[in-house]
C-alpha cells in the first residue's frame, strides 16, 4: 500500500514538473517543427511573382517594340542592355554612378539626421511646433527643382550643391513623419512611466523613441527615392558627371537606349536602398507584437 501510494506522489511530482501551466495558470509555448517550404515559401511566391511580372514586361516590350511603336522613342530591351555593357566597357557607368551614389547617400545621412533630431525637438514642444509649422509647410511646398539655381549661385555645381539638394529634398518628409509619430505616442505610456518613478530621460528613451520609430521608418521609405530625384535635379540642371548627367547627354543626342539604360540604374540603386531600410524596420520592431508590426 505505501509502495502505490509513493508511486502516486511520484507521478504528482513529475506532472506538476513538467506542466508549469497546472501551477502557474499560463499557457506553455510550443515550438512548432515547420519545414523549409512553411518558412519560406510566402517570400518564394512574392519573389518569384516579381521575377515573373519583370519577364513578361521585358519580353512584351522586346517583341512590341518596331511592330506596335516606333524604337526610336522606346527603345528595346536589348538595346538598353547593349548600352550598359558599353559603358561598362568604356569606365562611363561606374565613374558616374559613384558620383551620384556619393550625393545620394550623404545627402540622405544629413537630410533623414537633421530632419528626425528637429522632428523629434519640435514635437515635444507643442507650442513651439504650432508658431512654426505653417513656415515648415510653406517651405515644404516649394519645388525643390526651384532651388537648384539659387543654390548653384550660393555652392557652385560641384558636389556639395547636389548633396545639400538631396538633403533638403529629405529633410522635410523624414520631419514631418517623425513628428507626426512623436504625437501620436500613447500618452498612457507616458504616464505609467512616470507613476513608477521614471524621469524624462527614461521617457523619453523608453518611451517616445521606441513609440515614434515607426513614424520615422516611415520618413525614411518615402524619402529613399526622393534622395536620388533630388541628388539627379542637381545634376540635369548644372553637371558634367554623374548619372543625370549621362541622362542629359543621352537625351540630348536622341539616344533612348541610354536614358532607360541610366533609368534602369537609378531604380537598382533605390531599391537596394529601400531593401537597406526594411531591414532597419524589421529589427526596429522586433519589440512589438506581430500583429502591430508594420
Amino acid at each position: 500500500m505505501n509502495t502505490v501510494d509513493e508511486k502516486k506522489r511520484k507521478k504528482s511530482s513529475a506532472d506538476s514538473t513538467t506542466s508549469p501551466e497546472k501551477n502557474t495558470g499560463q499557457s506553455v509555448t510550443v515550438p512548432l517543427d515547420r519545414g523549409w517550404w512553411d518558412k519560406r515559401g510566402g517570400a518564394v511566391i512574392i519573389w518569384g511573382g516579381r521575377l515573373v511580372f519583370v519577364v513578361v514586361l521585358l519580353v512584351a516590350w522586346q517583341l512590341c517594340a518596331g511592330r506596335l511603336f516606333d524604337v526610336t522613342y522606346t527603345s528595346r530591351p536589348l538595346d538598353v542592355m547593349h548600352r550598359l555593357a558599353d559603358w561598362q566597357r568604356e569606365g562611363l557607368l561606374w565613374s558616374n554612378t559613384w558620383v551620384t551614389l556619393q550625393e545620394v547617400m550623404l545627402g540622405f545621412v544629413f537630410g533623414a539626421g537633421a530632419g528626425a533630431l528637429t522632428g523629434f525637438v519640435l514635437a515635444s514642444l507643442p507650442t513651439f511646433y504650432r508658431v512654426v509649422d505653417p513656415f515648415i509647410v510653406a517651405l515644404y511646398s516649394l519645388p525643390k527643382v526651384a532651388l537648384a539655381p539659387l543654390f548653384i549661385v550660393w555652392f557652385g555645381i560641384g558636389l556639395q550643391m547636389k548633396v545639400l539638394l538631396a538633403a533638403v529634398t529629405v529633410f522635410f518628409l523624414v520631419f514631418l513623419n517623425t513628428a507626426v509619430g512623436v504625437r501620436e505616442v500613447d500618452r498612457g505610456l507616458i504616464d505609467a512611466v512616470r507613476l513608477m518613478g521614471g524621469r524624462r530621460r527614461d521617457v523619453v528613451w523608453k518611451v517616445v523613441v521606441p513609440g515614434a520609430m515607426t513614424g520615422l521608418l516611415t520618413g525614411l521609405k518615402v524619402a529613399v527615392p526622393y534622395s536620388l530625384i533630388g541628388a539627379v535635379i542637381g545634376e540635369l540642371v548644372a553637371s558634367n558627371r554623374g548619372l543625370g548627367y549621362l541622362i542629359s547627354d543621352a537625351a540630348a543626342n536622341y539616344d533612348t537606349a541610354g536614358v532607360f539604360a541610366t533609368l534602369v540604374v537609378l531604380g537598382t540603386i533605390a531599391t537596394i536602398l529601400n531593401l537597406v531600410v526594411g531591414v532597419l524596420d524589421r529589427r526596429a520592431n522586433r519589440w512589438k507584437p506581430l500583429e502591430g508590426r508594420p
